[in-house]
């Protein structure tokens, strides 16, 4: 019977671990890819072999590739969406009114047989055996010949042809700064598949989500065209073009040049070639190679020419400020119809105007980290790589033009814009499903940026800090959720904060606290508090007196079970914790009436009330 009894134990304690198995796992994809572009039309051909492991505990009898280009047809669910929201993207429609009585044409519907984007696999095999396909627009969805299973590879190989549309968003040919071929999201991207399940979004404009893996890729075009994008090229005494080590004698055979690159631990491959391509290197402190590429043109030149010591000193701040830049080399690229980030690589428009470019450059590298590195899914979470993105490019900025004051005022002017509109929807809203366009920008940007932020006020400055690095140590290469990375911060802190990931990504629950009265009390003033939001938060209180000299006293959140550690020269003092049902709070102060000169909620201002009228008392200095 003890026998009997010890077995039960051991079946009981195997399956409950069994039940709490939370190891994480992720797919792994090898692309080897050869590709031949005419530059004459815009189309080209190309052969994939694609090495697919099946990481998950699932066995899988189908899988879905992304061809993105098929959006850019008039008809498609791009062009459609165009014609039905209210703010359409600029650069995708045609404005046959004026400002204040706007009347949108998608460019997309106006694409002729020649200008459209297509992108088509003509045959597809799985280990040898031919596979059925069906087309849905911007998705292939695949039935396997053979189920993968759990642990085991299969190989794909695929015949795709394809042709670049006009330029309209992202990718295309000739762009605004007559940037030949800015080639994005162009070839046949095996989507993911994660705990989630599979994520065969179609391509509506929005952003991406993609495999871990290796690329191995060579383009055959014209040899007077300059090319720069993802990975190490393989070649460069066989291309030339400022690739070369120095005294190295290029000698150009045949009308074509095959460029080889090769990128490891990457989940994209993007690039862009034109003929007129100026390119310049900078080896920076770390050993990282980067590579500008840019139009001749005069316009541009000089600012193209100034960003680039700016852009190591990007590097290094990020290098520290979240976690080592990881793959041998970055290329700033003129080309696409903005900013956008790829895979050891930005595509950036412009350069006249030297302050847009750097802020661009800013950003568009941070992305690097924030998406390429830590591969948050940016159609279900974009906040996470854009407003992670702005956060840490502000903070850069600042930093490297020696600028002072707050240098998220502008998103926290953005978030507070949109909680007061009646517009905005919950972060957790899928990119694709936002009313309009402004409410997706404010989300995933401004509330994004002072979602990290706001997370400073309430964990403190150095915690914040530790989160990011501690974030990129645990997280790079990887996959993080929202979830995960508020676990980092609870893990730094010691704070317990699901409460905030829970009701600011959620909901659209607002912050707004405000100091009802000021009255005298037996042993100096009573000042009565109020939470008139639904969002609860830690308070802070700066009292001035009238000699100049401050006292803060700090309100911990009782369901955060922690108090902030004390931050600057101030006193501060600790008061009892604030339940969130309670909607009042009574301060005491042991400092008469007469003598305060003012009271603050919130002297930082990082928290982000939407109504800062009701947060003070008295004559409060501006900065």
């Amino acid at each position: 019977m003890k026998k009997l009894i010890f077995s039960l134990a051991l079946l009981v304690s195997a399956f409950s671990q069994a039940q709490n198995n939370t190891c994480y796992w992720q797919q792994h994809v090898d692309y080897d890819m050869n590709v031949d572009m005419n530059v004459e039309n815009y189309r080209y051909t190309g052969t994939q072999e694609l090495v697919y492991t099946n990481n998950s505990p699932d066995t899988l009898n189908k899988v879905y590739y992304h061809m993105f280009f098929n959006a850019f047809q008039p008809g498609s669910e791009m062009d459609r969406r165009l014609q039905d929201i209210k703010d359409p993207d600029g650069r995708m429609v045609n404005n046959k009114g004026d400002r204040q009585n706007p009347d949108y044409e998608s460019r997309i519907a106006k694409l002729k047989e020649d200008e459209i984007g297509y992108l088509r696999a003509t045959s597809l095999t799985q280990d040898g055996k031919k596979v059925e396909t069906e087309e849905e627009e911007t998705i292939l969805i695949v039935h396997l010949a053979e189920p993968i299973l759990p642990g085991k590879s299969t190989t794909f190989k695929m015949e795709f042809e394809g042709q670049v549309p006009v330029q309209i968003r992202r990718s295309g040919r000739n762009n605004a700064d007559g940037v030949a071929l800015s080639m994005t999201q162009w070839y046949p991207k095996l989507a993911e598949y994660d705990f989630e399940g599979w994520h065969a979004d179609p391509y509506i404009a929005r952003e991406f989500h993609g495999v871990w893996g290796d690329f191995d890729v060579t383009i055959n075009i014209d040899k007077d065209y300059i090319i720069g994008g993802t990975g190490v090229l393989q070649n460069p005494e066989e291309i030339g073009y400022g690739y070369e080590e120095k005294g190295t004698k290029v000698k150009h055979k045949g009308k074509k040049l095959a460029w080889n690159f090769k990128a490891e631990k990457v989940h994209d491959f993007a690039w862009a070639a034109d003929p007129d391509f100026i390119h310049d290197k900078l080896e920076t402190e770390s050993g990282v190679m980067l590579h500008f590429l840019y139009k001749d043109d005069p316009k541009v030149t000089e600012a193209w020419k100034k960003i680039q010591p700016e852009t190591a000193k990007l590097l290094a701040f990020f290098n520290k400020h979240i976690g080592p830049y990881p793959w041998p080399q970055y290329s700033v690229i003129q080309g696409g119809d903005g900013g956008m980030e790829y895979a050891m690589c930005t595509l950036i428009t412009g350069g006249e105007d030297y302050n847009s470019l750097l802020g661009t450059t800013a950003h568009e590298f941070a992305h690097s980290w924030f998406q390429q590195l830590l591969a948050t899914n940016e159609s279900e979470h974009p906040w996470m790589d854009e407003g992670f993105t702005t956060y840490i490019s502000g903070l850069a900025q600042k930093t490297i033009k020696g600028t002072s004051g707050n240098p998220f005022a502008g998103s926290y002017r953005g978030y507070n814009y949109i909680a007061t509109s009646g517009a905005e929807q919950p972060q957790t809203t899928h990119g694709d499903r936002y009313d309009i366009n402004t409410a997706y920008s404010i989300a995933a940007y401004s509330k994004g940026a002072v979602f990290l932020a706001q997370l400073g006020y309430i964990i403190g400055q150095e915690n914040l800090a530790k989160t990011l690095n501690r974030y990129y140590d645990e997280w790079k290469f990887k996959h993080p959720t929202p979830n995960d990375f508020i676990r980092v911060a609870e893990k730094v802190s010691g704070a317990e904060l699901h409460w905030y990931l829970t009701d600011w990504t959620e909901t659209t629950n607002q912050i707004d606290y405000a100091i009802n009265s000021v009255e005298e009390a037996e042993n100096g003033t009573k000042v009565t508090l109020e939470r008139k939001g639904l969002m609860p938060m830690p308070v802070e209180v700066t009292v001035t007196l009238n000699d100049g000299s401050k006292k803060l006293y700090y309100m911990p959140l009782r369901m955060m079970r922690w108090e902030k550690p004390a931050e600057g020269d101030v006193e501060r003092i600790v008061k009892e914790d604030w339940p969130w049902a309670y909607p009042t709070y009574d301060l005491e102060i042991d400092t008469p009436k007469a003598n305060i000169k003012s009271i603050e909620i919130d002297e930082s201002q990082l928290m982000a009330d939407v109504n800062r009228s009701n947060n003070t008392y008295g004559q409060v200095d501006s900065e």
